[in-house]
């Protein structure tokens, strides 16, 4: 009986030893990315989820810090042989890891080699185009791709008798002036990521250059323009408004965002994917409009461009993991997975069928507003001006221009003479990057 109780005890042993084995045998996917808080948590379920659905793949999502320090420590552990096999990186770094050539298997090549399905055409225009070569191949698989949007406090509207957020920026500094100056609110508008929204997303959406050569789409040799366009009308515009209080600089990045959260400023600009952050911390109705657009420059709105991040594929995979990210892929991109994400996290939906399934779901019927970031970046076809940019060092240019707007805003220079010198700056920066390139 013992030795029957041996042999029992022996083949759960050998048995539980080939499930591990087998386990282990999976095929290990690493995926550095830039999620934190609930956002990693709902990271860390669509990975589960992948896993679970197949037993041939483990993705293993690693959250390695903000942007900056993910994209950071990818490009120091490939250097090191130790890289992963994705990775997030965010819009602004696509012209580095475009010019990392060898460095990076192209997303397009990818999904060809594994044989899975990939239709380029069901993503959005908006989307993609940030993340294809000059032939229209997608590089890197859109993730989370955000876009900004006008929020506003419509119980401070009400106070003011502002039916409506204005499409122009016109008719909106009328707007805000009744706001200020019924005491609604002591701040009419302020902004987050003020280069992104007053800066890039403007010269989009007035369809005016930022920079030369398609906005660094044609070549490394493209320069900035902007000191010679209508953002010099617009930030002139915006001093003005912070002098009567109609605007209200609240810093860089998301910083701004507490002085709409408390009722101070009753409008502001951010992100799409914002939504949720705003209604966890805002104790009032609020609702969601699209950006104005200058009517002294366009008759109608352009495009607005993208913010977010792309997965990129490093390169050094073998041929199991190579299939193994292809597969994820695809999974990330069908339309439950992708609306589900939309949902909860306010970033824009990759693909239209994902848009579609969202809108059949009645959750933009149910969520007023969720719907404008899709409306406005879908706005009639893109121009080479609000197609994206691709210009390099993008990250260190952005830090150069909100420091010369924090001396323009603080009234210690001009509006021209910050613009220049960000100009001059940020010019030197491409020079640097394209000096490196060849």
């Amino acid at each position: 009986m013992q030795r029957a109780f041996l042999l029992s005890s022996l083949g759960i042993t050998l048995a539980l030893g080939a499930y591990a084995s087998s386990a282990q045998a999976n095929t290990q996917i690493t995926w550095w990315h830039a999620m934190g808080g609930a956002l990693g948590d709902k990271v860390d379920q669509i990975a589960a989820d992948f896993n679970a659905s197949q037993d041939t793949y483990t993705v293993k999502p690693v959250f390695k810090g903000n942007y900056s320090e993910t994209m950071t420590s990818a490009i120091a552990a490939y250097r090191a042989d130790k890289g992963p096999d994705i990775v997030q990186i965010y819009e602004v770094g696509t012209a580095t890891m475009m010019a990392a050539k060898g460095a990076i298997v192209p997303a397009y090549q990818l999904m060809a080699s594994a044989d899975v399905d990939f239709d380029p055409e069901g993503y959005l225009p908006a989307v993609t185009g940030y993340y294809t070569d000059p032939e229209g191949n997608m590089l890197s698989l859109p993730f989370n791709s955000s876009t900004p949007v006008t929020y506003y406090n419509r119980e401070r509207l009400a106070q003011a008798g502002v039916e409506e957020i204005p499409r122009t920026w016109q008719e909106l500094g009328d707007a805000l002036e009744k706001i200020v100056d019924s005491g609604a609110a002591s701040c009419g508008l302020t902004t987050t990521w003020p280069s992104w929204v007053m800066l890039e997303n403007y010269s989009a959406i007035n369809d005016v250059p930022f920079a030369s050569q398609a906005n660094g789409f044609e070549g490394a040799d493209a320069r900035l323009r902007f000191n010679r366009t209508a953002v010099v009308d617009q930030i002139e515009r915006l001093t003005r408004w912070q002098d009567d209080g109609r605007f209200d600089y609240g810093g860089r990045f998301d910083d701004a965002a507490p002085k709409f959260y408390s009722g101070d400023c009753a409008l502001m600009m951010a992100s799409s994917a914002s939504y949720a952050n705003i209604k966890e911390n805002a104790d009032f109705d609020f609702g969601v409009a699209p950006l104005p657009y200058d009517a002294d420059v366009v008759e109608q709105a352009n495009n607005s461009i993208i913010g977010g991040a792309s997965l990129w594929v490093l390169d050094g995979l073998d041929e199991a993991r190579r299939q193994g990210v292809a597969e994820f892929f695809e999974y990330l991109s069908s339309p439950e997975i992708q609306a589900d994400w939309h949902q909860y996290s306010g970033y824009l939906p990759i693909t239209q069928a994902a848009a579609d399934l969202t809108r059949k779901q009645g959750f933009y019927a149910d969520h007023p507003g969720t719907d404008v970031a899709i409306k406005q970046i879908t706005t009639g076809e893109p121009t080479e001006n609000s197609k994206g940019l691709r210009l390099g060092n993008m990250v260190q240019i952005r830090d150069v221009i909100n420091g010369e707007l924090e001396e323009i805003f603080s009234g210690d220079v001009g509006v021209q003479e910050g613009l220049d010198e960000a100009v001059s700056r940020g010019n030197a920066l491409l020079e640097k990057f394209e000096s490196a390139r060849q």
